[in-house]
């Protein structure tokens, strides 16, 4: 158990949802601080029927914490998290900044919790289209060793934060009214659209948001022989975010088998049944911390390929649910 744990980033979406998690997993810590910004210092917040203050975030504010779980900006991550490990805490990082960093753990504790136990410095999280991808590649990689994987992702607003799904809500409503809607988050209209842009332009063409799944994805499973093609698209849906993903491997692997090894892995729920319209989808995902997988079946233009259908809570499972697992582990080999 834990002695001492700082949530930082409290007031946050993410921050929000790591808060309910601490609460409903009955996290193993005697005592719990929340941290955020000067703005939201000083404020009150119920945790546990208690009431606790926000305190402010800074270089000096670790001290007597033994884990840190933060959701922050990559800048903030940045300057505050490593005074976190210098106070001698376990950090768990939400943020994109630490994850491909050369000696910093990238963790999804079903797929490698080994490199959280031997981590010395930061942990880091996964974004969270790799989360859910990876997840379901783990079983395929572990039978017949995953060689390419061809993904497209179908990204939920709330992936761009609280202001990308007011974006989805207020512009569609200002659509079908017929009125004017001024887009924050988003470069062109999301409502009744799909943008195929998320991130800034990268290398060859690609997004970061792309790359990210193929770097991220080759640390996770210590493969770097794995080739990942991504192409990441903002769709008009308010959470879960939606993969369609063809994997080939060494060998063939048949639907039936496939299925088999999803079933018996920690974190995934299959839903299978095209006759009846029984697949994952966003409306009946949301909320839940698993990876849903659907739509298996051969790939019909390679002989050892696999093709699947995604759905995951990107808030939950790709983003606070997995840092708490993380805690989790850790507190279970204290």
């Amino acid at each position: 158990m834990f002695k001492n744990v700082a949530v930082v980033g409290a007031t946050g979406a993410v921050g929000q949802i790591v808060r309910r998690l601490l609460e409903e997993r009955n996290f193993p810590a005697e005592k719990f601080r929340f941290l955020a910004s000067a703005r939201s210092a000083g404020t009150k917040l119920t945790f546990k029927g208690e009431e606790h203050t926000i305190e402010e975030l800074t270089k000096d504010c670790f001290a007597g914490s033994d884990l840190v779980i933060a959701s922050t900006p990559d800048d903030i991550a940045q300057e505050y998290l490593p005074s976190a490990v210098e106070a001698g805490c376990k950090v768990i990082d939400e943020s994109g900044y630490w994850r491909m960093k050369e000696g910093v753990a990238l963790v999804i504790p079903e797929v490698n919790p080994q490199d959280a136990l031997d981590a010395k410095g930061i942990i880091a999280s996964p974004n969270c289209s790799t989360t859910q991808m990876v997840l379901a590649l783990k079983p395929l990689h572990d039978a017949a060793k995953v060689k390419r994987v061809i993904v497209s992702t179908y990204q939920a607003t709330s992936g761009a934060g609280v202001q990308g799904t007011a974006d989805l809500f207020d512009g569609s409503k200002a659509f079908l009214s017929g009125e004017k809607y001024e887009y924050k988050a988003f470069t062109h209209p999301i409502a009744f659209n799909c943008i195929p842009q998320i991130g800034g332009e990268k290398a060859d063409g690609y997004t970061s948001e792309e790359l990210k799944m193929l770097y991220e994805t080759r640390k996770i499973l210590g493969d770097d022989s794995i080739l990942v093609n991504p192409t990441a698209v903002r769709v008009p849906v308010a959470n879960c975010h939606s993969e369609s993903i063809t994997v080939e491997t060494e060998r063939p692997i048949s639907p039936q088998e496939a299925r088999e090894l999803f079933e018996a892995f920690p974190g995934i729920q299959v839903i299978d049944d095209l006759p009846n319209s029984a697949y994952p989808l966003p409306s009946t995902c949301d909320g839940s911390d698993l990876v849903y997988i659907g739509r298996i079946r051969k790939d019909i233009s390679n002989p050892n390929g696999l093709s699947f259908w995604c759905v995951s809570d990107n808030l939950r499972k790709g983003a606070a649910t997995n840092a708490v697992q993380i805690g989790e582990l850790l507190a279970k080999n204290l």
